[in-house]
């Protein structure tokens, strides 16, 4: 192969360009310099290595700049028809209040920040999240609820495989209703199928099928708009050692019973009509809250309540936090993430709204219904359902696309069910003109009497309260909510005060030319559903992506619909369980081995297990590379069950590795496909493509490599790029707009597109960076992580290097000689970058007792040379632990992160104040954390999950 001259220039002239990688033109010299050096290229040809550069530059439109970027994606949002949208399906208009808006959804200090593992730094985020829990496990009625899930099918599928694990003593297949959502139906027969569980279909309004059953599934509302009591289906369920679920409207249960008073053991569910945009269906967070018993058993996030070092409430993610990093293939679940973003527009829309609010808009919900019901009847036309919240199923024999067609020319989107039937769903958005318009497209009167009777049955109308925390009841004009966004925000370190030097996560620039587009009415307001032709501008939108990232990544075609790294997994693994279950001959084995080396990502061998394989692990030499003798017996062992090993190149480690070629080639001669984890693509775009050296399939994270920001634990997205022989088993939608991608081997997700509204984040990157651009910003991402870590060297030992003795696009700085000498650990040396202006890099993982750092390219030198500053200050704190001079119990280091609550009172510490709040002199920014050191096993013991009464805060 070529030695990769031709694909890097050495400036990039888009003005984009410069304005998204941090270091300048001079800054890269220095640093090259301190490397040994003259070139980006000469870097990037001794770290990468030859055997996996590529050939070409990367064939990608010329770069725009940010005005005309701006033009051509509201040219495509033009192109959008968003309408009205009425066709429901757990889809609904919805207002998101424009000072949620502008000061959450459109705000980096909420959207840059990352997960809460650093929880000092975070208390923000997660008081909206335990908001978010409280208003589910409020109005579901069930004690405990996580802090969000990726959507509704996700969570309906997480609840089937929840049941199972809760309930030991039940066997037989899983009942869902036949009148849930249909992409719900489709999203637990794909997860049900990779995990080898029966889903049973049935109308439930005649009770349960005879036989065992693991749990059973009710909607309600049902997608028809029908309310079944869901009483006795959770009672015959539960006479059979079943456990019973429910996939509830939020709204509805403002007017509808709450599940969990009748008996519900897991209620499921969308929280997108609580202010969330339809984004053209997604991103939106999930739902899913328990009863007393299960709480341990939730998949995902959770947070909880504990106490910080000066015995004040304090809020961490909680039970399960990471744990599918600990556990692999045991883990609960694949989901290491959630839809926190969302989560918190649509806590504060209940907290905006309150109670009462919620109420209202719910009955006005449903009078817009009752009343379309009632004209409807008095002009001859059958409504199918007596009972409903908002949903109406109508019908017109014959006529259903004549209605549909002429609602849609009065600017209407309606749900052809069939061509005798036409759905109609009502929702906060719905007018008496809304009203008025669809009952013309039916041809009957648009009187309306105004006092039509309700829909909802009476022994199911909600008598159980809600809400009555103060937090829902005290910030209902528009100055108490900024205020309290920003009291909120402003506890939070996000990258709006500066560097998040996570390895493995890629805490990049977020650009608001990117940004900003997600808010354009063409994009925001789709329903996923509408007809193909409504849809042109994310037609192209997809298609230009999907084109583009199979152009980087060296892959054939590229599917968007994976709302999460982890489902961008699942969908690479069952693409790959599905071409071998094709080729598969008679009396041959099956191939379900999936190699996984010991230092991949723990969502890996979770990833595995759900998609039906059978987890071994190859070992890793002590460089952390992959050990290709141990590779070579376990490939020989396995030789004729072996179905894919899951890599992730570079290294978990954050190296080049030699080795890789010969390892895709060993799996290959074996039967197996390879399946490269794309976490790390920063380090390889425009140098390397994992399809051209050896790669089978990838997931991408468009949250890492490609600048959607992670919102503080989500949204992100996951697509999965394959080669041709692996396209035929990429994710499949019922509803997709594309007929040739309705059948198949099934959704990954609830919408066709996964997060689709958040797609033009990483078309504007794209586009504006073009390939010089992006090829430059893999250079200079590992430029940073190798002058960190020869900078740092010195004074903590780097633990893996690569090809050519260099680090690719992060480092592991090694702290355990340290924690042996001295007794500080890493905890105590993340929690201390916060007293220097910081949050930590990611500790303990791949290795425990670890640092992994990644600066990527979008930081500047003066902010990484203060990180290098603060980590050489904090290792002479140690240094003065190790002379005796403090104890490790005495040190400022374990006393981390000081709070402004620190400045008072009296001071019996073995250092002074100054240098524990000021360690490197008086700083008018500095960040104060809002608590102290918290104590995680605490709230673990004394499980507090909901918010907790003010009470708690006083002093």
């Amino acid at each position: 192969m070529s030695s990769g001259a031709s694909v890097t220039a050495p400036i990039a002239t888009s003005p984009f360009v410069a304005r998204h990688i941090g270091p300048r033109a001079e800054d890269v010299v220095t640093m090259l310099e301190r490397l040994g050096h003259d070139s980006l290229e000469s870097l990037m040809s001794a770290a990468v290595p030859g055997g996996i550069r590529t050939a070409a530059a990367l064939d990608l439109p010329e770069a725009l700049d940010e005005s005309a970027a701006a033009r051509e994606l509201a040219t495509m949002a033009a192109q959008n028809r968003p309408a009205e949208a009425m066709i429901g399906l757990g889809y609904h208009g919805t207002i998101t209040p424009a000072v949620i808006r502008r000061n959450v959804l459109e705000d980096p200090s909420w959207y840059t920040a990352y997960t809460p593992y650093q929880p000092e730094i975070s208390q923000g985020r997660l008081e909206a999240l335990i908001n978010f829990q409280t208003v589910v496990a409020d109005l579901t009625g069930l004690p405990t609820a996580n802090a969000s899930l990726l959507d509704e099918g996700t969570a309906a599928a997480e609840a089937m495989t929840l049941v199972r694990r809760a309930n030991r003593k039940a066997t037989g297949p899983f009942v869902v209703d036949s009148d849930a959502l249909p992409q719900t139906i489709d999203v637990v027969r794909t997860r049900a199928e990779g995990m080898g569980i029966e889903v049973v279909v049935a109308d439930l309004s005649e009770g349960l099928p005879d036989g065992d059953l693991c749990g059973v599934l009710v909607q309600y509302p049902g997608a028809s708009g029908r309310v079944l009591d869901p009483r006795p289906v959770i009672e015959s369920a539960h006479a059979r050692d079943a456990l019973a679920v429910v996939a509830a409207d939020l709204l509805g249960l403002a007017l509808l019973e709450a599940p969990g008073v009748m008996g519900a053991d897991v209620v499921i569910g969308s929280s997108q009509r609580f202010g969330v945009p339809l984004f053209y269906g997604g991103p939106h967070a999930g739902y899913m809250s328990v009863a007393a018993g299960i709480e341990r058993h939730l998949p995902g996030r959770l947070v909880g309540v504990s106490v910080d070092a000066e015995g004040r409430p304090a809020y961490r993610l909680a039970l399960q936090t990471r744990e599918q990093h600990i556990r692999r293939d045991k883990a609960t679940s694949n989901i290491c993430t959630a839809q926190v973003l969302l989560a918190v527009v649509a806590s504060m829309y209940a907290v905006y709204h309150g109670p009462e609010g919620l109420r209202e808009i719910a009955q006005r919900t449903h009078d817009r219904a009752a009343d379309l019901a009632a004209a409807l009847r008095s002009g001859g036309v059958r409504v199918v359902n007596d009972t409903f919240f908002d949903t109406l199923t109508v019908r017109v024999p014959g006529s259903a696309a004549d209605v549909v067609a002429r609602a849609r020319s009065r600017g209407i989107h309606l749900r052809l069910v069939d061509e005798d039937h036409v759905g109609i769903s009502t929702s906060e958005t719905t007018s008496p003109a809304t009203v008025s318009s669809v009952l013309m497209a039916f041809g009957v009167s648009t009187e309306v009497a105004g006092s039509s009777a309700s829909g909802l049955p009476p022994e199911l109308v909600r008598e159980t309260s809600y809400l009555t925390h103060e937090v829902f009841n005290i910030h209902h004009s528009e100055t108490q909510m900024l205020r309290y966004l920003r009291r909120l925000s402003a506890r939070d370190y996000a990258l709006d005060r500066g560097m998040i030097p996570l390895g493995s996560c890629t805490m990049k620039l977020n650009a608001t030319t990117e940004m900003e587009p997600i808010s354009l009415p063409g994009f925001a307001d789709l329903h996923p559903f509408v007809p193909a032709e409504d849809a042109a501008g994310y037609a192209r939108l997809v298609a230009d992506l999907e084109s583009w990232l199979a152009e980087v990544t060296g892959y054939d075609r590229v599917s968007v619909q994976p709302n999460a790294g982890s489902q961008g997994e699942l969908a690479g693994l069952l693409a790959i369980r599905g071409y071998h279950a094709a080729q598969h001959q008679p009396d041959a084995p099956v191939r379900d081995v999936c190699l996984i080396p010991s230092s991949a990502h723990g969502t890996n061998a979770a990833s595995a297990v759900m998609a039906g394989m059978k987890v071994v692990v190859v070992k890793a030499t002590d460089d952390g590379s992959v050990d290709l003798e141990d590779l070579r017996a376990k490939c020989d062992q396995h030789s004729d069950t072996l179905a894919a090993i899951m890599v992730t190149y570079p290294s978990t480690h954050g190296a080049y590795e030699d080795s890789i070629t010969d390892l895709c080639k060993i799996v290959h001669d074996h039967g197996g496909q390879v399946y490269v984890d794309g976490a790390n693509l920063n380090a390889l775009l425009g140098y390397a493509r994992p399809g051209e050296f050896g790669g089978d399939v990838s997931h991408l994270n468009l949250h890492k490599t490609f600048c959607i920001p992670h919102g503080g634990g989500g949204p992100g997205v996951g697509p999965v790029a394959v080669r041709d022989h692996l396209a035929p088993f990429l994710p499949t939608h019922a509803l997709h707009p594309e007929v040739e991608r309705r059948d198949g081997i099934g959704p990954i997700s609830a919408a066709p597109h996964g997060s689709a509204g958040i797609l033009p984040i990483t078309w504007a990157y794209i586009r504006m960076m073009g390939g010089e651009g992006l090829t430059r910003a893999t250079s200079v991402a590992v430029l940073s992580a190798n002058y960190i870590a020869h900078r740092l060297e010195e004074h903590y030992p780097v633990l893996y290097r690569g090809h050519g003795g260099l680090v690719a696009h992060e480092c592991i700085l090694d702290l355990r000689g340290i924690t042996k000498a001295s007794g500080v650990t890493v905890d105590d040396v993340a929690k201390r970058l916060v007293d220097y202006g910081f949050h930590a890099p990611t500790m303990s993982f791949p290795v425990a007792g670890t640092l992994m750092v990644e600066p990527t390219e979008s930081e500047d030198l003066a902010e990484i040379d203060r990180f290098c500053d603060a980590m050489i200050a904090i290792r002479a704190e140690i240094a003065r632990v190790e002379a005796g001079e403090w104890s490790p119990e005495d040190a400022p280091l374990r006393h981390a992160p000081h709070t402004a609550r620190a400045m008072v009172g009296e001071w019996d510490r073995a250092y002074s104040r100054e240098l524990g709040v000021f360690p490197q002199g008086v700083d008018p920014d500095k960040y104060w954390p809002p608590v102290a050191r918290i104590d995680q096993a605490y709230g673990d013991r004394n499980l507090v999950c909901a918010c907790p009464p003010p009470e708690a805060f006083a002093e």
